[in-house]
């Protein structure tokens, strides 16, 4: 994969439980495919739609770094450790599991479905303390990538116990960018969130992705009449794989 491999959406798991529609990127549940185990320390990525009033009872982790993103709609968290909170779009929450948290998630909206991506990352360290960050994303520039998350001591808004970083890019019609990688020996797992890019001459359309091994710089245009999302997630490849 060091020169790359385009994932397209309909190649991941789908699963549909009546009140939750959800697309698994790699082996997940009783999704199982050998080619999709995880990339990297990316070990879950996950786009749910929940019905209105429904969700996740109360269920247990461990030894896992959680990052959730809402796109649309609200997501009501509770968990072990005392926190209730509404997470909306233009948010991000991040859980460290570590030696065990239980939690539920829910759509508490009686109309609305709840749209998000739940992603999990392996961690560098095992049965640290489990912890909790839910926060608003920063503004920042459109037609670029911004770094929100990375290793603890990163000085990032968000951070995990993994040698990992997540960046967005809010890209204009026809507009164009570039990632650049902070480790070249990490891998790149870029997800198209909504819109059109093409990398290359290559066109990825929403729930796409495109991951590459070896990291290098790669550059997005934007498709002429619509705005575009990029999540790039940039993991640590060596001793997962």
């Amino acid at each position: 994969m060091s020169k790359g491999e385009i994932i397209r959406s309909e190649a991941r798991g789908h699963r549909h439980h009546g009140w939750l529609e959800t697309y698994h990127s790699f082996s997940f549940g009783d999704y199982y495919d050998p080619r999709f185990i995880q990339f990297g320390a990316l070990r879950v990525l996950n786009e749910d739609f929940v019905a209105p009033a429904r969700g996740f009872a109360t269920h247990p982790h461990h030894n896992m770094e959680i990052i959730t993103l809402p796109l649309e709609g609200e997501l009501e968290h509770r968990d072990s450790m005392g926190h209730a909170q509404l997470l909306r779009p233009g948010e991000v929450q991040v859980m460290s599991a570590g030696t065990g948290i239980y939690h539920s998630e829910r759509n508490p909206s009686p109309t609305q479905t709840l749209h998000l991506l739940q992603i999990w990352v392996i961690p560098e360290s095992l049965n640290v303390a489990p912890r909790y960050q839910q926060d608003v994303l920063p503004n920042f520039s459109p037609d670029a990538f911004f770094t929100f998350l990375g290793p603890r001591g990163s000085g990032l808004p968000f951070w995990i116990h993994q040698q990992a970083w997540f960046s967005l890019a809010h890209l204009q019609p026809g507009s164009s960018t570039d990632y650049q990688p902070k480790d070249s020996g990490n891998g790149l797992y870029f997800f198209i969130v909504n819109g059109e890019v093409k990398i290359g001459e290559a066109l990825l359309k929403a729930g796409d992705a495109f991951a590459v091994s070896k990291a290098r710089k790669i550059a997005f245009t934007s498709s002429p009449d619509q705005e575009a999302r990029v999540l790039a997630m940039e993991v640590p490849m060596r001793g997962f794989n």
